[in-house]
């Protein structure tokens, strides 16, 4: 990452499919940010969502029970002198005026319905952002991905260790087959930085695997393309530049890696010109 001479402007390497430097270009001022990790923080608290989940609303209540058992002497299905508890009772058989019944609807009974299930207006994010504050977290995000220090300190396994962030590549690398891209990219990015990059997927460990979450995988690398580039793959995250945000270039935490294409700065570049007007 070099310094240019205009203020707030810098300029990087730009690389080609085999990872040798082609020629240098300019960055948006907005790489170069100020990085406030407490607005950026913020916004991801308020952009955080969760599947609701709640039981069914007749759930523990499909039966023939008739309500709480009268305790009255001389009314017809009268629980008196039984030595029953006054709950919620259904009728399994009858004979005369003797009764079969059993507990039903109430939590503690079999078959009854949750005492306090979870609801579908807690999981309701309404947490609310103003409009200038996604702005400084999405710059300060961007920011960071040019950071070799924010990259860095986000994985454990480069501390100590440089890096030459951000990384751009020419836009011949989304014309390539995914085998041939992969191959390229271990090529700009070296050993240690290809593990983080390409996404795993692995079988998880204890009683999870019985709960519907067999697998876990990591978030992998993120890669920026053009508005008009097209690349579909599984192996890392694609975002084009007119719809990448702050939870994409900072999930799990400022410096996510990210390899950019040229025409992405370049769209990067206009998007932000347009956003000032």
């Amino acid at each position: 990452m070099e310094q240019g001479q205009e203020e707030n402007k810098m300029k990087t390497k730009l690389l080609d499919i085999s990872g040798k430097e082609k020629s240098s270009i300019e960055l948006p001022k907005e790489f170069s940010a100020v990085i406030r990790e407490d607005i950026v923080a913020k916004v991801l608290e308020a952009k955080k969502t969760q599947q609701p989940y709640a039981p069914s609303l007749v759930a523990g209540k499909q039966h023939s029970a008739k309500g709480r058992v009268v305790h009255r002497r001389h009314v017809w299905r009268s629980g008196y002198g039984r030595g029953a508890s006054r709950v919620p009772r259904k009728i399994f058989s009858r004979k005369g005026s003797q009764f079969n019944w059993q507990a039903a609807e109430v939590p503690q009974a079999r078959g009854g319905m949750r005492a306090h299930p979870p609801k579908i207006a807690g999981f309701l994010n309404k947490l609310k952002i103003n409009k200038k504050e996604i702005k400084i977290a999405f710059e300060s995000a961007l920011s960071a991905t040019a950071n070799e220090k924010y990259v860095s300190k986000k994985y454990s396994r480069l501390e100590d260790k440089k890096i030459k962030a951000p990384f751009v590549v020419e836009g011949k690398i989304t014309e390539l087959k995914i085998k041939e891209i992969l191959k390229s990219l271990k090529e700009i990015l070296g050993n240690e930085l290809y593990g983080i990059a390409i996404r795993k997927k692995s079988v998880r460990a204890g009683k999870g695997k019985l709960r519907g979450r067999k697998y876990k995988s990591n978030a992998g690398m993120l890669m920026v393309t053009g508005n008009n580039e097209k690349l579909k793959t599984n192996a890392f995250e694609t975002k084009k530049a007119k719809e990448v945000n702050t939870t994409d270039l900072a999930n799990g935490g400022l410096g996510r890696l990210t390899v950019y294409t040229e025409k992405a700065i370049k769209d990067l570049g206009d998007k932000f010109k347009e956003n000032k007007k």
